[in-house]
């Protein structure tokens, strides 16, 4: 392979339906990407698995392939930044790196009985108070008890010290590195439920009250910074592994989201919106989470978030399940080909209600069906959906913040529809602006990377790189009142569904 000049960056961004990597320079200009999909299994109602080894070979692939169509060798990586999908956990052996068991996708809600006997039990104070987070299947510690509870001979190995637990971002480093470093960084320890975000510390408490030995913890690291080598044999010579961060934090960061009252918005396979707070760990108000948005140099800095379950895995439902579109972009089409829904809303709670609802037990609908309802109201009436989640999340989380955000910066795949993001403009009130560069994510975890390897010498600096695509201001006629209100019938209808029908 040929070399280029100046100082390249690898980010690797391991999310839940495919592994990308892209190889971007200096100017931050993306020289090469490679993709491919990873699979998931639902072996029952509510359960959602992958395999982690098939994740990180997917990864590994990726890897490769975008150092290959980028004509350069490991040797010109001044960094790997790797984002990674939340709360989805896996248990390994210590010795052969094998898995226990599938990995847990943070879709999953087979614990949601036991977060209901946590909450009786009045742990639920405690939760809120250490780690700004709710008691849901969402996150990674009922997971792990579960994993300890049900897989034979998983507490008693983890006990003795021979598994280690992660996230997919322990897991990409532990793989990287030929398993000499089990860490996670301050923004994953954040979701787990296990992690004190103002000591920024594993809790004692936290852990008795899951049943989780520490012997199976990462360290906490920051976010940006050098942890470790990858091993030479995996990609043809040692990289330094140099940025961690959990998806959303690290698109938080690529959309140089990074003072108090900025905000963005990612459409992926969910939907999730983050307000940056500063430096004190918020309050959260009642439905939304207060993670760490970023650790460097020890300095944590916090956000309000907002996640929805279903974004754009909406689309794929369209696509897969239903069958009446090829592609998002299809979807879209379809959607534009009909001035609006036709009075069709779709709640798409396929894996329950999200923030700010939190409803484990919660299923899809679509309401106000007609004889005249088409494919094309169906579709347009997924991409509202998709916009009515997201509005009710900026409005919990700018009257939590107390704060009126100026615009509202868009990311992901869902994001290429300009249906969608006019329409939540028109719902917001304010401007939803595209980022120039779509892989957000990607670019966070490059940024993080190259802090800490001197590619880029200050976040001034990379906040410069960041890029504005097209602007969406709200309609002056837009009136949203009467479809708010439809919104509104429609999820209360879907709430509790599950359970009502147990």
């Amino acid at each position: 392979m040929g070399e280029t000049t100046g100082k390249l960056v690898l980010a690797l961004d391991t999310g839940t339906t495919s592994g990308r990597a892209l190889v971007i320079d200096a100017s931050g200009a993306v020289l090469a990407s490679a993709q491919q999909e990873a699979g998931l299994s639902t072996p029952r109602p509510g359960w959602v698995e992958q395999d982690a080894e098939a994740l990180w070979q997917a990864q590994l692939a990726t890897a490769r392939g975008a150092l290959e169509k980028a004509g350069v060798s490991a040797s010109a990586i001044a960094g790997i930044g790797i984002a990674n999908q939340r709360e989805t956990t896996i248990v390994w052996d210590r010795v052969t790196s094998e898995p226990v068991a599938p990995a847990i996708v943070w879709q999953d809600r087979r614990t949601a009985d036991f977060c209901e006997e946590l909450r009786a039990a009045g742990a639920e104070a405690l939760v809120r108070r250490k780690t700004g987070l709710l008691l849901d299947p969402y996150f990674s510690g009922t997971k792990l008890r579960w994993l300890l509870d049900n897989v034979p001979g998983v507490r008693e190995r983890a006990e003795a010290g021979e598994l280690a637990f992660g996230t997919v971002d322990s897991w990409m480093a532990w793989r990287l590195s030929g398993g000499r470093r089990h860490v996670t960084d301050a923004t994953n320890a954040s979701r787990t439920l296990l992690y004190d975000i103002r000591e920024g510390v594993w809790d004692d408490e936290l852990l008795a009250l899951f049943g989780v030995p520490r012997a199976l913890l990462p360290e906490v690291v920051d976010s940006s910074g050098v942890i470790g080598e990858t091993d030479p044999a995996l990609l043809g010579a040692a990289v330094p592994i140099a940025g961690l961060a959990g998806d959303q934090q690290a698109a938080l960061f690529g959309q140089a989201c990074t003072r108090r009252g900025m905000i963005k918005v990612t459409y992926g396979t969910g939907c999730f919106l983050l307000l940056h707070t500063g430096d004190e760990a918020p309050s959260a108000p009642p439905g939304l989470v207060s993670p760490v948005a970023l650790q460097r140099d020890g300095r944590r800095t916090y956000a309000l978030e907002g996640s929805v379950f279903i974004g754009g895995a909406a689309v794929q439902w369209l696509r897969d399940g239903l069958g009446i579109v090829g592609s998002g972009a299809e979807a879209t089409t379809l959607a534009q080909s009909v001035p609006s829904s036709d009075g069709a809303v779709f709640v798409p709670a396929l894996a329950g209600l999200g923030a700010p609802h939190w409803d484990p037990y919660a299923r899809g609908g679509i309401f106000g069906l007609t004889r005249g309802t088409t494919a094309a109201h169906i579709a347009r009436a997924t991409l509202e959906g998709i916009a009515f989640q997201v509005a009710d999340l900026y409005e919990a989380e700018a009257d939590g913040a107390g704060v009126q955000p100026a615009e509202v910066r868009a990311d992901g795949g869902a994001a290429a529809s300009d249906l969608l993001l006019q329409f939540q403009a028109d719902l917001l009130g304010v401007p939803v602006t595209r980022a120039g560069q779509p892989e957000a994510t990607a670019f966070g975890a490059a940024w993080l990377a190259g802090l800490a390897t001197g590619v880029w010498e200050s976040e001034e600096e990379v906040e410069g790189l960041w890029s504005a695509g097209r602007t969406f201001s709200p309609a002056p006629e837009a009136g949203v009142g009467d479809v708010r209100r439809r919104w509104q019938a429609a999820v209360n209808a879907v709430r509790g569904f599950a359970r009502e029908t147990q």
